[in-house]
């Protein structure tokens, strides 16, 4: 029973751990990006709330109010097709563009290094399940313990795993698979 509680109590503090690194290498990540990078990620952010939304939408309503000469002792400076508005809001896309990209290569350079730390944690904790069912089934040999899965079973589990078999049995499926969407 002592055991037992002992095993709940280290599994608060291995989960509270995980976050922990998980924060602090998120943390490390932010505090890491270039000026430019945070300037991206704060213009984005910035023109994706809904005060800027609403914002544009009094501006528009203005200045096409005011060019379509609706507003008394105000001379329509950009009259209608309203070709300057049609300059700024041009310009204001193509900037608005490359900030957005350069904030999603950033996050996805991001996504890929997470990728990258979920399959060597992956094959990690493969290596070490191979590690135990060999020695599970050294035990229960040993012990000549009769278990519900054969012998073949375990040893088809027990061995170690051909990445390079793997990801092109993989990639031979993915093919097979588009050649059917296709047909």
């Amino acid at each position: 029973m002592n055991g037992a509680s002992e095993n709940t109590s280290a599994t608060p503090i291995a989960l509270d751990e995980n976050v922990q690194a998980i924060k602090s290498w998120e943390r490390a990540i932010l505090l890491g990006r270039t000026r430019t990078e945070q300037l991206s990620d704060w213009i984005v952010s910035t023109v994706a709330s809904a005060s800027v939304v609403v914002m544009h939408l009094v501006w528009f309503a203005l200045w096409v109010t005011m060019n379509i000469g609706a507003v008394p002792g105000i001379e329509p400076f950009d009259p209608f097709p309203f070709p300057f508005l049609t300059l700024t809001v041009s310009l204001e896309a193509i900037f608005l563009a490359l900030f957005v990209l350069a904030s999603q290569n950033r996050l996805a350079r991001q996504t890929e290094k997470r990728s990258h730390l979920d399959l060597q944690i992956d094959l990690l904790a493969e290596r070490e399940m191979t590690a135990v069912l060999q020695l599970l089934q050294d035990i229960a040999l040993h012990l000549k313990v009769k278990t519900s899965v054969t012998a073949d079973q375990l040893r088809d589990l027990a061995n170690k795993t051909d990445l390079h078999g793997l990801t092109d049995r993989i990639e031979e499926l993915s093919t097979d698979e588009a050649f059917e969407t296709d047909t």
